[in-house]
């Protein structure tokens, strides 16, 4: 009985080993199977500098039409989207304060010319004639004043786009009776880049989309660019106008303009390449050399169809990994796949 049981705890402990073998070798099959890639070879092509910016339609001039102090408005003249020529009356304010100041001035101007003639036969010293003129010129700087505060004029040939107050409002500061902007021509201003302050000059032509009328192109120019780059942003403001002889383009509409600072040799990757990282707005891309990979951060430039310019990240050249990243990580040993 005894040799019995020492039979069957032999043979126990060769089907445990056993066992044990083959889940050692299988572990260790599993660890050894390197992850599958694929690969596409990428090298430098010359690639057109088209960058796409997006701005605000802003008019020319924007004027906000409004007494230079509290008065009552008599009748405006004008209703938004009526179209002002320069020079042209908007407002009539109340006339009270002119009239009143026109009486004076009259009477001013009757005492200087009694005090002028006094002065010419001797009855009048020159201070006095100096004084008398001195009142007269000061009356008729606040009469003109009070004119052209009265009636009040469009300073530009323009659109009305604003109309805050009703016949009979006081005016009382805040804001303007009107506004009237100038949208011949109207104006975008967008931000560029320091890499390309040495390459955007005044006048050169600008294409221009507006979201409102789909794929039309509207022809721009470059109409000014400022002289100094913000230190924070990297960018310097560049100025774009649209002659908008038909006036179909209107402040406030979005507008995309496209610049062509012409071309650069950059390497260009399948879109399938990159990888971005979760939580950050990093992309990245695998490099493939000498059977392993490593993990390589990518500047993005221009995307062209199923392609991707790449401004810095990869070296001219290269072979880079375009199916199986999920499983790879910084240094890996991959298998190809042809």
């Amino acid at each position: 009985m005894k040799k019995g049981f020492q039979l069957i705890a032999l043979l126990a402990v060769v089907l445990l080993s056993s066992c044990s073998g083959g889940k050692d070798k299988a572990t260790v099959e599993k660890v050894d199977e390197m992850p599958r890639v694929k690969l596409a070879d990428v090298k430098a092509r010359p690639v057109e500098q088209i960058h796409e910016y997006t701005a605000t339609v802003e008019a020319e001039v924007k004027n906000n039409i409004a007494p230079s102090s509290p008065v009552r408005i008599d009748k405006i003249l004008v209703e938004v989207g009526d179209r002002v020529s320069k020079g042209q009356k908007l407002v009539s304010m109340d006339e009270a304060d002119l009239k009143q100041t026109k009486f004076q001035l009259d009477n001013q101007q009757i005492e200087f010319n009694r005090m002028d003639e006094l002065y010419k036969v001797g009855g009048a010293s020159k201070s006095e004639w100096d004084a008398a003129k001195m009142d007269l010129d000061v009356k008729q700087t606040a009469y003109n004043n009070l004119l052209e505060n009265t009636s009040l004029l469009s300073p530009v040939n323009g659109v009305v786009t604003a109309r805050n107050y009703d016949n009979g409002d006081m005016y009382s500061g805040g804001n303007p009776v009107l506004t009237v902007e100038q949208i011949t021509p109207v104006k975008l201003l967008i931000n560029v880049s320091e890499t390309y302050f040495t390459q955007v000059k005044k006048g050169e032509p600008v294409s221009v989309k507006l979201d409102v009328y789909g794929d039309e192109l509207f022809e721009g120019y470059i109409s000014l660019v400022y002289p100094t780059v913000d230190a924070t942003s990297r960018t310097f403001p560049v100025e774009i106008k649209l002659a908008n002889k038909d006036q179909r383009v209107r402040p406030g509409m979005f507008a995309r303009a496209t610049l062509n600072f012409g071309t650069k040799d950059n390497v260009v990757v399948p879109d399938l390449a990159i990888v971005k990282q979760s939580g950050s707005g990093d992309r990245y891309v695998y490099v493939y050399k000498d059977g392993k990979v490593s993990y390589n951060k990518v500047q993005l430039g221009r995307r062209m169809g199923t392609e991707y310019e790449l401004i810095s990240g990869v070296p001219d050249n290269s072979q880079v990994v375009i199916a199986g990243q999920t499983k790879l990580v910084n240094g890996m040993e991959v298998e190809v796949e042809n």
